[in-house]
């Protein structure tokens, strides 16, 4: 019988990891994304689906911790400080869309005929985001730590923050038939959840980091690994305790080791689970929503969605507008956030047990919850593919107009800074052009003057003063752009040398049949640098580190000039490996570098 237990718990772990397996791959080919890729497998095994599983709850309940270590790992990404430069967000920004929209949507449910007491509950719970949905997204785009992704985080720390005076409400407005399963009085909750509070951050302050200290003495990964989880649960179980979001005292604990030097090793032993147990909750998600309920009550259900998802993304858009945000970002803000979130099913099992709101008004609602989340991540790719592309913001932005200099660099990203090191130590006077407005104004913070144009037009070129350069420096990160800049400043600045950032070989030899004076492969250098000291550490003497330096360039070199076409640019090949002669191969017992495949990434 034990056998026969545990091979049906093994059946639906193989299923649950199966449907992700499969619909994931799937949906993310099909340009739709990862989440709608968990709900949709989700749907499929669940009791509504395929019944392959038939608990969603439990799975549910288990795979919350995702979306708690997934906050944790958002914690170690912010340090105190900045958590405290973004208070006004979190408290105003917040505040004004929570009560705006809590308003609204219970005026939503009042038109559907519920009394006021339902109908703000069942709004109250609308307004509460998914956290695990936008921050999966907002993860996905890489928009965490910027500025429009800033805000929307602090949105989402505000709503975790009205889980205890919610559920409150939620005592208050029981019938007086319900008063003796409510919980303790107010004062007393908001007492426990300020002393968990209190006790996590001196936890954080004075315990965390000598517990981390000893273990990294002790030189066992596994144990890393066990306290790593151990904070993490252990930080939501006490918020848990207080009345607080699980999800909220991880996010404090992260915060907390946020300066910590153990930072990168406990976020690289907590994603593994964050990922797996993120995707699980994707999937009980799915599993969740009730298709006989929606069935029995579609009519309900569907104006239940449209309405209050519509109410909700027009308040997030009037207040993001209202915060001074460009309509790009209202807009993306209003489409993310439109959903209600998994805190929804915590607020309305508590009103059902007091009984607020009836078990049919909590499926219904349940229901509306669920396929909100489900609908977002399709109206998110559909906004992204449909939208007008953003008006690019050039505030603070200047195009070029008479530039006088005698180098000219086009593209001051990371390569394009470096390279202006060496022309100034000279004394040389530099004239800067880029096309990305974020980085001219990343610039200007360290004093220097870029100019916004597109390097591969011949007016920009002229206004940008390369007819009368001596050196133009074409330093961009995009090989098209490159070819043709080059193209277009031999045509109208013959004067002028060429030095070109290549991104590979056949790269290097497209801009040498484009005429570049000097191509500089951008991964070459480093390459050769990583080898010599491979070398060095083998027991090589700096000579013969030297020596077979000049032996790798040299072939690289011969190489370079066999593969232009008939040898025509051997001459200009040669400065492509920075040396003045090209050594004839030799042909000894051991193989050496010549012998070798050219390589196509450096």
């Amino acid at each position: 019988m034990a056998a026969e237990g545990n091979a049906g718990q093994l059946i639906g772990v193989v299923t649950l990891l199966g449907a992700a397996v499969v619909a994931v791959p799937l949906f993310k080919r099909l340009g739709l994304g990862s989440v709608l890729g968990y709900l949709a497998g989700g749907l499929a095994i669940g009791p509504y689906g395929l019944g392959l599983v038939d608990d969603p709850a439990t799975i549910l309940h288990v795979a919350e911790l995702g979306v708690v270590m997934f906050l944790f790992v958002i914690g170690l990404e912010m340090k105190p400080s900045h958590l405290w430069s973004l208070r006004g967000q979190i408290f105003g920004l917040g505040s004004m869309q929570v009560v705006l929209s809590a308003f609204l949507l219970a005026m939503v449910g009042m038109a559907f005929g519920f009394s006021w007491e339902v109908a703000f509950v069942s709004g109250a719970g609308f307004v509460l985001t998914s956290t695990a949905i936008v921050m999966q997204t907002l993860s996905e785009r890489g928009d965490i730590l910027a500025p429009r992704g800033q805000r929307i985080v602090s949105i989402l720390l505000f709503e975790d923050l009205l889980i205890v005076p919610l559920l409150a409400i939620v005592a208050f407005l029981a019938p007086a038939e319900a008063a003796p399963v409510a919980t303790s009085p107010l004062w007393q909750r908001i007492g426990i959840a300020l002393l968990s509070l209190g006790a996590l951050v001196a936890a954080g302050l004075w315990l965390l980091n000598p517990m981390f200290r000893i273990l990294a003495k002790a030189k066992a990964r596994e144990v890393m690994t066990a306290a790593a989880l151990l904070v993490v649960l252990g930080a939501a179980l006490l918020m848990e305790v207080g009345g607080l979001s699980m999800a909220m005292g991880a996010f404090v604990a992260g915060v907390l080791l946020s300066e910590s030097s153990f930072r990168h090793q406990l976020e690289a032993d907590v994603e593994p689970f964050r990922g797996l147990l993120l995707g699980l909750f994707f999937l009980g998600v799915g599993m969740a929503l009730n298709l006989e309920v929606v069935g029995r009550n579609w009519q309900i259900v569907c104006m239940g969605v449209v309405a209050l998802m519509l109410t909700k993304s027009v308040c997030i858009y009037f207040v993001a507008r209202l915060a001074k945000s460009n309509h790009a970002d209202a807009l993306d803000r209003a489409i993310l956030m439109a959903q209600g979130g998994e805190f929804a099913f915590v607020l309305f099992a508590e009103a059902l047990k007091l009984k607020v709101i009836s078990p049919e008004i909590s499926a219904n609602m349940t229901a509306i919850i669920v396929l909100s989340m489900a609908i977002t991540p399709l109206l998110v790719v559909m906004h992204k593919r449909f939208a007008h592309a953003e008006a690019i913001q050039m505030d603070g932005v200047e195009e070029p107009h008479d530039l006088q200099g005698n180098v000219l660099i086009i593209g001051f990203g990371r390569v394009g800074q470096i390279a202006s090191q060496g022309p100034l130590a000279k004394g040389a006077t530099i004239s800067i052009i880029d096309n990305d407005p974020d980085v001219i104004r990343n610039a200007a913070l360290y004093g220097f003057k870029v100019y916004f144009g597109d390097g591969a037009r011949a007016d920009v070129l002229h206004a940008a003063g390369a007819e009368h350069v001596g050196v133009i420096l074409v330093c961009v990160n995009d090989k098209a752009a490159a070819t043709r800049i080059v193209e277009n400043a031999r045509h109208e600045c013959p004067q002028a040398k060429l030095v070109v950032r290549a991104f590979d070989r056949e790269h290097a030899l497209e801009l040498v049949q484009a005429d570049a004076d000097y191509v500089v492969r951008e991964t070459f250098e480093s390459a050769l640098q990583m080898g010599r000291q491979a070398v060095l550490a083998l027991g090589a003497t700096d000579e013969e580190a030297k020596e077979l330096e000049s032996q790798v360039r040299s072939r690289d070199t011969e190489r370079f000039a066999l593969e232009t076409a008939g040898g025509t640019f051997a001459g200009r090949a040669l400065l492509l490996g920075n040396i003045d002669r090209i050594d004839p191969p030799r042909h000894d017992t051991k193989p050496e570098a010549s012998s070798q495949p050219a390589e196509s990434g450096i």
